[in-house]
């Protein structure tokens, strides 16, 4: 349990230091523009200087990226681990229910009547005996 809330830290940690990465990549994006005034020479310099901090920070992206990336999977190796460890207990719970066999079966209770009458009845009024006279 301490090594998946070990995980979940250092995901939520490598996650920060992705954006903060990205950040500083957005930051410093542009490439330095070509200004007139300077030589050639110290253009190219201002350019590879650029380059070589861009080409830093991607390189330091992906290796953050790679590490975030196996901590995923080792949180998603754990849970399938949970997944199947309560497969297996299901199914032996399952396989319990079975082997114990009720006593008697429960008897079906007897359908009671209806307290009200129907409302649909035949509109005809029923034939009743003629009386007899005496």
């Amino acid at each position: 349990m301490l090594t998946e809330i070990q995980i979940s830290n250092n995901l939520y940690d490598l996650k920060q230091k992705i954006d903060q990465i990205k950040r500083e990549l957005q930051d410093y994006v542009d490439s330095p523009e070509h200004l007139p005034e300077l030589i050639d020479s110290s253009n190219l310099l201002r350019k590879n200087e650029f380059l070589v901090y861009s080409d830093q920070k991607k390189t330091e992206l992906l290796s953050v990226y790679s590490t975030y990336t196996k901590s995923m999977e080792s949180l998603l190796t754990s849970l399938f681990e949970i997944q199947n460890e309560l497969k297996n207990i299901l199914q032996d719970q399952s396989s319990l229910i079975p082997s114990t066999k009720p006593k008697s079966k429960p008897k079906s209770k007897p359908k009671s009547k209806p307290k009200s009458k129907p409302k649909s009845k035949p509109k005809s009024k029923p034939k009743s005996k003629p009386k007899s006279k005496k």
